[in-house]
């Protein structure tokens, strides 16, 4: 189809044209923004954990660390919960990932080191892999004698250390690229010059923050430290059990001693799913912005294409009266439609860069993959031809006799 019949046409309209390109432009630059936030959301939302999820339950209570006899009360709050009809494994820890609290250290591999080679969430806890139900890629578990009373190591003339510790596969491979971890010695945990030796590593342990963004989401790393009199514990039973494991938990907490406060339960699950709301609710309100984007934007095309025909009614008579089809008429708007649409997905691309730009400066986001320039290119092409569609076959359908008598 020649097209300058077209360009020309568009020539006389400039102030329409251009609303529509502008339209479109800035459709285009937000919706391909919003979609990559929404697949940044969704990612965010579904890394992988380590944990068996389904299975792994939290009690963190308050009260426990002030008593007296805290470390003889955590080791019978262990050994009742272990007794628990359904219970797999049972520990007090400092803390489940994403819920409420985050024990991070620097880690080095020389001691003395003035910068660190990296920062990790650390987990501390006796028989953490059986409780978390993580999966040891390559090394061993702490055994019995590596294991420090936490009490004790706190005491202030205590000259205990930590000899092992077991790394997250990410946190292994930052610090030992291309070679096992095993038997090498890394200083963290206030420990300057006394190393811990590595002697296992987890596929998988997810930390508890957002520290260092998605790069750094899986450094983290387990100490061997046992009674912890924090107030928390973890248990792991089966997915059916749970809610049952759960009440039976804090019943029998709360039976060991009366002097305590439940401050928290509940499932994994249910950290992960508080833990995510916000990106939940944020990824669903850009779905929103990009549909009434889509709406306002068909709506204009659709408002614009019908004001043309009823403009050119004339026009398109002639034109039909000279042997013009109904197909060429109707190939005839969308074609001038595609072109417009083109000229604002152009912009819009552009405007779309300037966009990411502007949000990696300001909340450290990515870089747009150019992947989704094409994906919001073909999304306006389509919308626009769907919208149009409409009024372009209604001026299609004109016969050529009532067209010539209007004005």
């Amino acid at each position: 189809m020649d097209i300058r019949p077209i360009l020309s046409t568009l020539a006389r309209h400039k102030t329409a044209a251009a609303l529509i390109v502008l339209e479109v432009a800035l459709s285009c630059a937000i919706i391909c923004n919003a979609v990559f936030l929404i697949n940044n959301r969704l990612e965010r939302m579904n890394r992988p954990t380590g944990l068996a999820d389904n299975e792994v339950v939290r009690v963190n209570i308050g009260g426990i660390g002030k008593a007296d006899d805290a470390d003889a009360l955590v080791k019978q709050d262990v050994a009742s919960l272990r007794a628990i009809p359904g219970v797999v494994a049972a520990n007090s820890i400092n803390n489940v990932p994403f819920d409420s609290s985050s024990w991070n250290s620097s880690v080095s591999l020389q001691p003395n080191q003035p910068m660190p080679n990296m920062n990790v969430n650390v987990f501390l806890g006796e028989g953490i892999i059986d409780t978390f139900g993580l999966r040891l890629v390559e090394g061993r578990d702490f055994t019995p004698d590596e294991y420090q009373n936490w009490t004790e190591l706190n005491e202030p003339s205590a000259q205990r250390t930590i000899p092992s510790a077991i790394l997250s596969r990410d946190a292994a491979n930052k610090l030992f690229p291309g070679e096992s971890a095993i038997g090498k010695n890394i200083y963290a945990w206030n420990s300057d010059d006394v190393p811990h030796r590595v002697v296992g590593v987890v596929e998988r342990l997810i930390r508890s923050n957002d520290y260092g963004g998605q790069a750094q989401h899986g450094y983290t790393m387990i100490l061997p430290i046992r009674d912890m009199t924090v107030g928390r514990f973890a248990l792991r039973t089966s997915p059916e059990r749970r809610d049952e494991v759960l009440k039976a938990a804090v019943a029998q907490l709360q039976k060991n001693s009366a002097r305590r406060l439940i401050l928290r339960e509940g499932t994994f699950t249910d950290v992960l799913r508080d833990y995510y709301r916000e990106d939940r609710a944020m990824a669903w309100l850009l779905v929103a912005v990009i549909v009434a984007l889509l709406v306002v934007t068909a709506l204009g095309i659709v408002g614009l294409a019908s004001f043309w025909v009823q403009q050119r009614t004339k026009q398109i008579g002639i034109r039909r009266a000279l042997g013009a089809t109904k197909g060429q008429i109707l190939r005839y708007f969308q074609t001038e439609n595609f072109l417009l649409a083109s000229i604002g997905i152009v912009i819009g691309m552009v405007l779309a860069y300037g966009i990411n730009q502007m949000l990696m400066g300001k909340y450290e986001l990515p870089r747009l993959p150019l992947l989704y320039l094409p994906i919001g290119a073909v999304l306006l092409w389509l919308l626009g031809q769907v919208a149009v569609y409409g009024p372009a076959r209604k001026a299609a359908s004109v016969p050529p006799a009532v067209a010539t008598r209007s004005a």
